[in-house]
């Protein structure tokens, strides 16, 4: 349950005795309050004028957070939905990536992807945030690289344009199938083997970031080596947050598919998280994210004056 939150407003309001007979009116006293009780947010309203007391208790619906706006059940039910997927995760590994579960909030993972063996991005450790809407799995969910990643399907603030990732509208001019974008049966798993796939195969049709793109398509239709230059950097420099989280960063194929099982966290222990239902305080922080997203005055796009 939520802490108990209070607002006390006070007015109070004395006629001023200017000599006459009046007498002095007695104050008026309006107080009102925001609490929670049992998880349910609540506000009271008192008012006291002359001997008289009028109180307001009206509950906020139960639909409503108390902290984030964000409807209560919906939230109860995709935190439910996100657990079973993290048994998921831990009973049937997929090789290629580690999980962290955020322990003060479940709407968000970060997950550390290993560059597939055999491409450019192998031996590169690609961390991402993975935030889930309230409304989970009906909504997709939003990722983005923490690092800069010179792609063509990665916006320059790290957000990763893939179909998977979007709505379920039917758009005709996205060039995307319907059945291309997201559903409820989907999972955190299919998008990251998407995210796995896309990396080495761009969809340069309807790029997010078009100088990336027309990079790209000169490295594969005419071996410019730029592209492949801005990605071993890109790599090299992954290697040192891999060494700061203590990750060993999968070479061969033997260690991609051996070593490379996901780690999932929430607790010390091994066991799923359990939460209850007031669990969904749930905050949009873009604009930390924005600032984290290549923030390091030393940390470049990858795009240096290397010869290639």
């Amino acid at each position: 349950m939520f802490g108990v939150h209070h607002t006390i407003i006070e007015k109070q309001q004395n006629t001023q005795n200017t000599g006459s007979s009046e007498e002095e009116e007695e104050p008026i006293v309006i107080r009102f309050h925001f609490s929670t009780f049992g998880g349910i947010p609540r506000f009271v309203f008192h008012t006291h004028f002359k001997h008289h007391q009028i109180q307001f208790n009206r509950s906020l619906p139960q639909t409503m957070s108390s902290s984030s706006g964000h409807p209560q059940t919906s939230s109860a039910s995709a935190i439910r939905a996100l657990q079973m997927e993290l048994r998921s995760l831990q009973s049937q590994p997929l090789e290629g990536f580690t999980v962290t579960c955020d322990d003060d909030n479940m709407f968000k993972w970060t997950v550390g992807i290993f560059g597939p063996p055999g491409t450019l991005y192998q031996g590169g450790y690609f961390k991402a945030h993975l935030k889930f809407p309230t409304n989970y799995p009906y909504s997709p969910p939003t990722m983005r690289f923490i690092h800069p990643v010179w792609h063509p399907n990665v916006y320059e603030n790290g957000d990763i344009c893939i179909s998977i990732l979007h709505p379920p509208v039917d758009d005709p001019h996205s060039g995307e199938m319907p059945s291309e974008r997201w559903n409820p049966t989907q999972s955190v798993r299919t998008v990251l083997l998407s995210v796995i796939s896309l990396l080495n195969e761009p969809n340069t049709s309807s790029p997010a970031n078009v100088d990336a793109s027309v990079m790209y398509r000169k490295y594969k239709d005419h071996g410019d080596q730029e592209y492949a230059t801005i990605i071993r950097k890109q790599v090299e420099k992954s290697k040192e947050e891999a060494k700061k989280d203590g990750i060993k960063v999968p070479e061969t194929i033997d260690e991609y598919v051996v070593k490379a099982k996901p780690r999932v966290q929430g607790n010390e222990s091994n066991d799923v998280i359990e939460l209850d239902e007031d669990y969904y305080d749930y905050e949009d922080d873009d604009t930390d994210e924005d600032a984290e997203y290549g923030g390091e005055e030393e940390q470049d796009s990858g795009q240096g004056d290397d010869e290639s």
